[in-house]
């Protein structure tokens, strides 16, 4: 039988309502692998490329009339999904939350601090260059930061002693569940080390930080030294989902793999980096199960050597 006779496969009945009034994108079947930083794993239901409110409450509605999940990928650099793929449907935010808005300065006081509202998916390193141009200091760490404003706003993420609670003054969310959009003030998202109390169907569309005039100069050298810092001390040639582990209370958790004797260890295509032992790099080759066999390695191990349970600052979906 040719191509041209066999029969056409019908259309999955979750995609067909995605379509129905998207104003983004969506793919069946699409491949998550090329989205990741670690650039392994299985295939999403379905993709939505969301450029709008609007998508993200079709994007609920359709999960709860289908009976499946989402799930916010951002820049894919926390994630590690498994080789035979997740059953629902992949959030990616468009230009359409992209941006920023540069507040003025208060009245009479030009050097006072500036109100800058952001996008939730201009990416951090892009968002802290464009802050560098204007002269508004207090989020150089964002340059050493992979992913999002939207993901960095749900785990409080920090680098190079800094962190989103330092900033931010609020975060506006769209709740997949019903709809509603929210505005979530610094103080009521309870905010701690890469933690938000910010509910699980609240997606983040843009954030406002306040930030403090700054000279340029001097914030070009404090980025070119994180950056610097991160080539000497981290693995970013090689594929990799960043930190895969939370700090502990007090310790570090690449001390503790390091201390363990787990630099180096692998299981396939993945292994435990030699440069920082917080880090799991990839080979060509390699498979998610390579990876979770690897993270479930080195939760044992540090437990039976040191009595720490670490967890994993990455997000996992589709293992049992």
């Amino acid at each position: 039988m040719s191509a041209e006779d066999q029969p056409a496969t019908p259309d999955d009945p979750l995609v067909t309502t995605l379509r129905e009034g998207l104003v983004g994108t969506v793919t069946a079947d699409d491949p998550l692998a090329g989205r990741t930083t670690l650039k392994v794993g299985g295939n999403a239901r379905a993709l939505v490329v969301a450029e709008t409110e609007d998508d993200l409450r079709l994007v609920g509605r359709a999960c709860a009339e289908h009976g499946v999940g989402w799930l916010v990928i951002g820049r894919g650099s926390n994630l590690l999904i498994a080789d035979a793929g997740w059953d629902g449907v992949a959030v990616l935010l468009g230009r359409g939350f992209r941006g920023l808005d540069v507040g003025p300065a208060p009245d009479g006081q030009p050097e006072g601090p500036r109100e800058v509202v952001i996008g939730a998916a201009e990416p951090m390193p892009v968002l802290a260059n464009k802050l560098e141009r204007e002269g508004l200091g207090g989020m150089a760490f964002a340059v050493a930061i992979p992913g999002a404003v939207g993901g960095a706003v749900r785990m409080n993420a920090g680098a190079h002693g800094g962190q989103m609670a330092d900033v931010l003054v609020w975060a506006d969310v769209l709740r997949l569940t019903d709809g509603r959009r929210e505005r979530w003030h610094a103080a009521d998202l309870q905010m701690s080390y890469r933690h938000t109390e910010l509910p699980p169907d609240a997606v983040v569309t843009r954030a406002c930080v306040s930030l403090r005039p700054s000279d340029p100069e001097h914030l070009a050298a404090d980025m070119a030294e994180m950056r610097q810092w991160r080539r000497d001390n981290q693995p970013i040639n090689e594929p990799s989902c960043g930190s895969v582990f939370r700090n502990p209370e007090g310790d570090s958790a690449g001390r503790l793999i390091d201390s363990a004797g787990l630099k180096g260890f692998s299981v396939g295509g993945a292994e435990v980096s030699a440069k920082h032992a917080n880090f799991i790099t990839v080979s060509p080759g390699a498979r998610a199960a390579d990876v979770h066999d690897v993270i479930v390695h080195v939760q044992r191990e540090v437990e039976r050597v040191h009595g720490v349970r670490l967890r994993p600052e990455v997000v996992i979906e589709g293992f049992a």
